[in-house]
């Protein structure tokens, strides 16, 4: 399905310099906020007491995060939940003062406030709970990226699986570097967001580098450069992009928008990856292939004709 037909093929090759040194730039400033500022570790992953209250009326977070921080255990995340009457609290643990306890003396300080805000839940994450669940998260981006580099490599010849390796993981390194900058909260709906990120950005490669070997093998592109076929391929390719990266993104901003506080990070962990999933599998995958010297010859075997005898 195609909504518009290209005629001229677009000189995307012609930029490749500058698009992979935009790249690269945002790539080592991604790496150095991660390095200088860390994550911003939910408390699913650092342990702690997360509790839900209700109010009969519209809640004043501001008041809430004010009383709450009296008891200076630390940052103090306050966020409505789903309504404006519903709140959600998250404290750190405290040495010394069981969750119990805490519980008690956050309900106290907003009894004092309003005295129909009425607990709804009280949850307790332990450090060695936090400390397992970041292991498993890392073990579980470990593996997806292991099991992208062993499909890729036995997908495509070595320069186009190469390319599309980098592309991947500057995808991953873009999104937590965001989060790492803006000091987001990184939770486990993130953690799954950029999974489902990794999946979703090496299709967009797949779907490029197989139009690309296509073209190669087409007897009409024997005459053209290699940035020529790339060229066409991308070309060809870009109104399926458009639909499905279009379509998927509506979505995907209509969770950021109206999904609330609990669809937030995993919303703008797809939100990042997706147009950053465009871009390294157009702009990022496709110069490296060419600067590595990716040929027609490396896609199909050339047979040489038999020199006739002489008679």
């Amino acid at each position: 399905m195609e909504f518009f037909r290209i005629k001229r093929d677009i000189p995307f090759m012609s930029y490749g310099k500058l698009t992979t040194a935009i790249s690269l730039v945002t790539f080592i400033l991604a790496v150095f906020f991660l390095a200088t500022k860390g994550l911003n570790l939910s408390v699913e992953f650092t342990g702690g007491t997360v509790m839900e209250v209700q109010y009969q009326q519209a809640a004043n977070l501001a008041d809430i995060r004010h009383r709450v921080e009296t008891l200076k255990v630390g940052e103090v995340q306050v966020q409505s939940l789903g309504t404006s009457r519903d709140v959600l609290i998250r404290l750190p643990n405290k040495e010394g003062t069981s969750s119990a306890k805490l519980s008690e003396l956050v309900m106290g300080l907003l009894k004092a406030g309003d005295a129909g805000v009425q607990l709804r839940k009280v949850e307790f994450v332990g450090p060695s709970v936090g400390e397992e669940l970041v292991t498993h998260g890392l073990t579980a981006i470990l593996l997806v990226c292991l099991g992208i580099v062993i499909y890729l490599a036995l997908r495509f010849e070595w320069r186009l699986a190469v390319s599309a390796i980098i592309a991947n993981m500057h995808d991953v390194v873009i999104i937590i570097g965001c989060f790492a900058l803006f000091q987001w909260e990184f939770s486990l709906t993130v953690l799954a967001g950029v999974l489902a990120v990794l999946g979703y950005s090496v299709n967009e490669s797949v779907v490029v580098f197989d139009r690309i070997r296509e073209n190669f093998r087409k007897p009409g592109m024997r005459g053209r450069s290699t940035a020529e076929v790339i060229d066409n391929a991308i070309t060809s390719t870009i109104s399926r992009t458009m639909i499905t990266h279009g379509s998927t993104e509506t979505v995907v901003l209509a969770m950021l928008v109206f999904g609330g506080p609990a669809l937030h990070g995993f919303a703008m962990a797809l939100t990042i990856g997706i147009v950053f999933g465009i871009y390294s599998s157009v702009l990022v995958a496709s110069p490296l292939a060419l600067a590595l010297g990716v040929k027609r010859e490396h896609m199909i075997k050339i047979v040489k004709p038999k020199e006739e005898a002489v008679v």
